[in-house]
């Protein structure tokens, strides 16, 4: 998350290594990775509300898509064919069609919200997403065809982050 970085850290060791360098963003926040060595990345400027998409493999940091609202979690479906990202600000999770390369076509709001923020998320292995949702104090779980299925209510307000246990 600084200097326009995404830095990679080998397992097992406490080497910090930069993969991807592109001084022109704002600052990479969340990724996600596909098998097939490549990633996205969130690039929010929270100043402006605004934000960008970035797609990144070793030693290349592009910008796929610019002026989107406060681009912030960011998600692959299990099978890689699906990305989720949503615009915190905006309150609304958007889905793309991935091809074997990265590229991304057929653009959708998959579900918009009322009401607080959004956050990171992750799919679980059926495909359904898990949202942190901001201010509300929920993880929101919600269908690959936008159905809101149920929410975890959290102790704390502002959830940022959800991770699933390998296994």
């Amino acid at each position: 998350y600084k200097k326009h970085n995404i830095f990679f850290i080998k397992k097992g060791t406490q080497e910090v290594q930069v993969f991807c360098h592109n001084p022109l963003i704002n600052q990479p926040n969340d990724i996600t990775l596909h098998k097939d060595g490549f990633g996205f990345a969130s690039d929010p400027n929270w100043e402006n509300k605004s934000g960008n998409l970035l797609r990144f493999s070793k030693g290349k940091l592009e910008v796929i898509e610019k002026n989107m609202g406060t681009t912030n979690g960011v998600e692959l479906s299990p099978d890689g064919k699906k990305l989720y990202v949503n615009e915190s600000i905006q309150k609304r999770i958007l889905h793309y069609d991935v091809d074997p390369i990265g590229g991304l076509s057929n653009k959708q709001i998959l579900v918009q919200f009322s009401d607080f923020g959004l956050d990171g998320m992750r799919c679980d292995q059926r495909g359904n997403i898990y949202l942190a949702r901001y201010g509300k104090g929920v993880i929101t779980i919600i269908s690959n065809t936008g159905e809101i299925l149920h929410e975890i209510p959290l102790h704390g307000k502002k959830p940022t982050n959800i991770t699933f246990p390998k296994g």
